[in-house]
Formats: structure tokens, sequence, C-alpha cells
């Protein structure tokens, strides 16, 4: 335990200590995933009924979509395609999908050992 600690308290730090600073278009790139992400999670969700594999599939597609789409544009307008931009786009909905994983996974147990329960009280009702 105390490994994984010192590990994000360093992974935490590292951007503190580096003086690189980041392109305000990949920090707008990366919302954007975020958002695109989020709603495709939400969208994927509900269409599986909670499956954490297609939720977390449907930010990464979103995300990776409207980066792709987004590129494409600039490519078309401007000759400029970025795979920067898209691969901050892509991690933005990568980060709402593990995000929205994680505040998701004990109401969706709690859910599954209902039905559980549930289950288990017909059968024993019919016994």
């Amino acid at each position: 335990m105390n490994y994984f600690k010192i590990s994000i308290t360093i992974l935490l730090l590292l951007p503190t200590f580096s003086n690189a600073q980041l392109a305000e278009d990949k920090v707008l790139h990366f919302g954007a995933g975020v958002l695109t992400g989020a709603a495709s999670a939400f969208v994927a969700s509900e269409l599986s009924d909670g499956n954490r594999f297609w939720t977390f599939t449907g930010a990464i597609t979103g995300s990776l979509l409207a980066g792709t789409i987004k590129e494409a544009i600039d490519n078309k307008n401007n000759g400029d395609w970025d795979n920067g931009d898209l691969g901050a786009t892509v991690l933005g909905g990568i980060t709402a999908g593990i995000t929205i994983d994680l505040f998701t996974g004990k109401r969706r147990n709690k859910k599954l050992n209902s039905h559980k329960s549930d289950f288990l009280l017909q059968k024993n009702s019919t016994n």
C-alpha cells in the first residue's frame, strides 16, 4: 500500500517539477474529450444496462470519434492534422470512462447484490 501512495504522490507532483507547459489547444481538446466521453459513456451505459465494458468503450469511442472529426475538419481547412490533439481528446475520454466507472461501481454492486437476493428469495419461496 505504501508503494501505491508513493507512486501516486510522484505522479501528482511530477508536473510541478517539470517546466513543460501544455498548449492551451491540448487542454481544450482534453476538455472536449471529457465531455464527449462522458456523454457517450452515459448513452452506452443506458443501452447496455450498466455494463462496465460497454460504458468504458462508449467513452473512448465517443471521444475518438469527436477528435477524428475535429482533426479531419482541421486537415480540410488548414491541411493541419495533429495527432497530439487527437491523443489529448482520447485521453479526455479515457479519463471520463475511468471516473464514471469509479463513481458508479458501488451502486452497481449494490444493484447486483439486490438482484441476487431477489433471485434467492424467489427460489426459496418455491421450495
